[in-house]
This record gives structure tokens, C-alpha cells and sequence, in this order.
């Protein structure tokens, strides 16, 4: 007969917390820490190593492609401030860009950048929200993440 002892069987350990549930997590500090404070329209949890996307607010789509271009924004800062950013079929004018912050508008909507030790944070908002409140509540969850080492 099979061992069914829960104590002794490796079958039966639960060895660290699975992706799926870690992602749950994500996507449920992003909806607390930034969705909820209605100044931000989408935002996202990209992984700065591989560039995946490890959780993201409902209908935010990034693709490799873009999350490459926000990844290498970071590289060069006084050449993205010069330049600004291409984001959204839409070319942002940066408002600042530092080696871990990038704030960008174009027209009456902004997109806020903000780099963590592991990660990778993205929010968006719209002309009916306020940047400062939307740039406050990213920077607080980059250092949550800084915080933690993330």
C-alpha cells in the first residue's frame, strides 16, 4: 500500500509558495496600492531579469517588445529625458528620468516608471486623475519592494 503519511511522504510537502499564488498576491497589491486610489488607470509588475510580466491590473497588456523598451529607458536617463519614451503607440515627453524613476505625459496622460532592485513598476493615468497622486502611490510600492530586497 502507498505511503499516505502526510509527515513523511515528499509527495504531501509543499515546497515554497507556487507562482500562480504569488501572482494572486501581486495582482492584489496592485489593485490595493494603486488601482484603489483611482489616480491610476493600469499598471504592471514586470521581473527586470527575464522582463516578464509577473502581474498586471485587468485588460494591461504589455508585450516583450515594449516591456524591452521600458526596461532599457533605465540605461542612458539623460537620453530618455531628451528623447522620451514610445510607449502605447504614442511617444511620451519625459518629465524626469533618473536611475530609478521616469516620469513621461503626452498630451493629458502620463506613464510613471519606477525600478526596484528586482522589478519593475508600471501605472498609467488619464486626464481626470492627478500625476502627483498617481506618482506617490508607485513610489511607496517601489519601496515597499525595496523594503522587502524585491
Amino acid at each position: 500500500m502507498a505511503d499516505l503519511d502526510f509527515q513523511t511522504n515528499p509527495a504531501f510537502q509543499v515546497r515554497g509558495v507556487p507562482d500562480a499564488v504569488k501572482m494572486n498576491q501581486l495582482s492584489n497589491l496592485l489593485q490595493d496600492a494603486l488601482i484603489c486610489t483611482d489616480h491610476v488607470q493600469q499598471c504592471a509588475i514586470i521581473r527586470r531579469k527575464d522582463g516578464n510580466v509577473r502581474a498586471s491590473s485587468v485588460g494591461f497588456n504589455l508585450y516583450p517588445d515594449q516591456v524591452a523598451l521600458l526596461l532599457d529607458a533605465f540605461k542612458n536617463p539623460p537620453q530618455t529625458r531628451e528623447e522620451g519614451i514610445y510607449f502605447d503607440d504614442k511617444q511620451y515627453k519625459c518629465v524626469r528620468a533618473d536611475k530609478t524613476s521616469i516620469y513621461a505625459k503626452c498630451n493629458k496622460r502620463g506613464l510613471v516608471l519606477v525600478k526596484t532592485v528586482t522589478l519593475l513598476i508600471i501605472a498609467t493615468y488619464t486626464e481626470s486623475m492627478f500625476p502627483s497622486v498617481c506618482v506617490e502611490a508607485v513610489e511607496k510600492l517601489a519601496d515597499y519592494f525595496k523594503e522587502k530586497g524585491k
